[in-house]
């Protein structure tokens, strides 16, 4: 299992289309994937689950990943972070 503790940076958080490419990359890989914020805890490869988080700008959040190609997902996921804020989104 990996955990990491992620920053969202980019300007819009992880709402509408920042999220839904954080689904559509998350459900490319077969581990499980998890966010929990200190007030919550959601599927990292639902929709809903991560909109329900209000993840805003600066907000802090756990990824943990836990499954075959655990650490391909987490370089992804965490990449997409990085890429999301370089475009200002």
């Amino acid at each position: 299992m990996i955990t990491r503790e992620l920053t969202i940076r980019n300007r819009s958080g992880l709402h509408a289309r920042p999220a839904t490419l954080w689904v559509k990359t998350a459900n490319q890989f077969k581990s499980m994937i998890r966010l929990k914020t200190p007030m919550r805890e959601t599927d990292g490869k639902s929709l809903l689950g991560i909109l329900a988080l209000g993840l805003s700008a600066g907000s802090k959040v756990q990824l943990h990943v836990d499954g075959a190609d655990e650490s391909e997902a987490a370089v992804a996921l965490e990449k997409l972070l990085v890429d999301l804020e370089a475009q200002g989104e």
